[in-house]
């Protein structure tokens, strides 16, 4: 997901023209604005296996039915179904194994859809539920932001519809268990659309389907899916396609569906795909996706990681680093949500750390170390330090990106993407190019057929740092992760002695080497014990860290961060 921090510009970028639909109506229940968190026990013992569903939606009453068949097998002795569902889209008909229950048989009073089963269900057994529902979807206040349904029109009149769930979950518009590890193996959507409409979504297309009234189904197939991965995106697209032929011996197919009219900038930004997938597949490794497809349609929100049909609303916006940033960083989450997911929300600095750091590395792959030291120190200035990135606890997503609920916001992105460039700088490329391709496929040798989707935290990571290098870094991880506050080096200079000495919050080791520059030679100085000298002349000009390969305190950007705040809040109290 793009991150919060470009907020306040990326509002003035999405405007909903022609949209009827209030947003944040109709209103959701506490337990449907809540994605992840602690997991609820009784759910766990259901195993989500696949799922079908298809889905209508009615441009004209802003309104959606659908029929969601569940696949699942218990992993402990059943006797409820427990599926999260918005309330808004109320069950009609609901049946388990081909029998249909009574209705006081299900109920959702607060957007858990609760079914007492006819016969207990035993471990190891398989039950499938069958759910008829629909009405009116939450509309998005600020979609990616906010979750839910984007009812927008095309320049030139036509109905554009999207949907971007990631913040409240996959339960705003069809049933399913909201937390990141309930990934179905398969799933098969099936859209209908009006006359003239097209939807491109998830995974494989199976086939378009035209109905007697003009209407058309669109039949999709997507293996091991995000669960808000899962998007509906409708319009009257126009699709470019190609083939990438992928230095691992697999060919990719890749579409671009975009809106008429456009087709000289929607040119430009598919012949970006190419080098970009070259990019990801030589530094990390094979797309993940590669029977599947390469997708990117464009959204009237600013965009989203939704597997194989990542949303673009970024409006072919031109930049110095000569290559879409939207583009880029939605594609690494192919990688970086997609096939590493986090196990929980916590661990999300997985997903938008490294989402973020790609762009610099992208950077500096296609004009070098220049380029790539000015973004990281352009992103460096918005880093805030007001909360640890991991709590070490079960965490929503609303949790993790809210400051006002201790959440580290932003800092997943910026923070998260420095500390991966200092890691990077402390055990070296190919470390830690090993460390990433265990922490995306569970083997620092992927090639296409030999790995699957997985799940991952923190402190798994932090294990795949020691088992790469032989050493233990908990005490990087312990200052970066689990601490708000950077580390300060404290620089003392007393005749022909420099000495440095690491501060941290509560005094937690911070052996950090750092480089110094003294007359133009560079030292790097081990720090061991968090302290180290050198013999410096009296009037020796020194620098220290002059390659910015350490993130740390800096007390030049606290001042500005403080400067720009105070001047935005009196222009905003004239």
């Amino acid at each position: 997901m793009i991150a919060r921090l470009l907020l306040a510009v990326a509002l003035t970028c999405i405007p909903l023209s022609g949209a009827v639909a209030e947003r944040g109506k109709p209103t959701i229940t506490a337990q449907t604005q809540k994605s992840g968190g602690a997991v609820n026990p009784e759910q766990m013992r259901q195993q989500l296996d696949t799922v079908d569903l298809a889905i209508e939606v009615m441009p004209e009453t802003e309104t959606i039915s659908g029929v969601a068949t569940l696949n699942f097998t218990a992993r402990a002795p059943l006797t409820r179904l427990i599926i999260d569902l918005d309330r808004n889209l109320p069950v009609s008909a609901l049946a388990i194994d081909g029998v249909a229950l009574p209705f006081k048989a299900f109920s959702n009073p607060d957007g858990i859809l609760t079914v007492t089963l006819p016969k207990h269900v035993a471990a190891g057994a398989k039950v499938s539920a069958k759910i008829t529902y629909g009405g009116t979807p939450h509309v998005a206040i600020r979609a990616p932001w906010d979750g839910g349904f984007v009812w927008s029109h095309t320049p030139a009149g036509a109905p554009w519809i999207a949907t971007a769930v990631e913040g409240e979950g996959c339960d705003l518009f069809w049933p399913c268990m909201d937390t990141p590890t309930a990934e179905p193996k398969r799933m098969d959507l099936h859209i209908t659309v009006p006359k003239g409409l097209k939807a491109p979504s998830n995974g494989v297309l199976q086939g378009v389907t035209t109905l007697p009234d003009g209407r058309t189904t669109w039949n999709w197939r997507v293996k091991n899916p995000t669960v808000y991965g899962i998007a509906l995106n409708i319009a009257p697209y126009e699709v470019i396609q190609g083939t990438y032929r992928s230095r691992f011996g697999n060919t990719i197919p890749m579409f671009y569906w975009y809106l008429p009219g456009e087709k000289q900038q929607a040119e430009g930004l598919f012949a970006e795909f190419a080098p970009t997938l070259d990019f990801f597949e030589t530094m990390i490794g094979p797309y993940p996706w590669g029977d599947e497809k390469v997708g990117v349609v464009e959204t009237p929100h600013k965009g989203m990681e939704h597997q194989t049909i990542n949303g673009y609303g970024n409006e072919y916006a031109k930049a110095a680093e000569g290559f879409d940033w939207l583009f880029q960083h939605e594609f690494s989450h192919e990688w970086f949500a997609n096939q590493l997911t986090v196990a929980d929300w916590d661990d999300m600095w997985l997903h938008e750390g490294y989402g973020s750091y790609m762009q610099p590395l992208y950077g500096k792959w296609r004009e070098g170390d220049a380029r790539y030291m000015a973004m990281m120190l352009k992103s460096r200035e918005t880093i805030l330090n007001a909360a640890p990135i991991i709590s070490g606890k079960p965490r929503s997503e609303e949790d993790v990106y809210k400051t006002e609920n201790g959440g580290p916001g932003g800092d997943i992105y910026v923070k998260g993407s420095w500390m991966l460039h200092t890691l990077r700088a402390l055990i070296g490329d190919r470390d830690f190019f090993d460390v990433t391709r265990l922490a995306v496929y569970g083997r620092t040798d992927p090639e296409p057929g030999n790995f699957a989707p997985r799940f991952a935290s923190s402190s798994e990571y932090q294990g795949f740092v020691k088992q790469v290098t032989g050493e233990d870094y908990r005490w990087f991880f312990d200052v970066y992760l689990r601490q708000a506050a950077l580390p300060e080096l404290i620089e003392a200079r007393r005749g022909g002695t420099l000495t440095l000495t690491w501060k941290t919050p509560h005094d937690v080791p911070f052996p950090m080497p750092i480089e110094v520059e003294i007359d133009g030679k560079v030292e790097r100085l081990a720090m061991t014990d968090g302290k180290g000298t050198l013999s410096v002349s009296p009037n020796a000009h020194v620098v220290i860290d002059p390659m910015a390969r350490v993130l740390r305190r800096s007390i030049a950007i606290e001042q500005a961060q403080a400067w720009h705040d105070a001047q935005a809040a009196r222009k905003g109290s004239k």
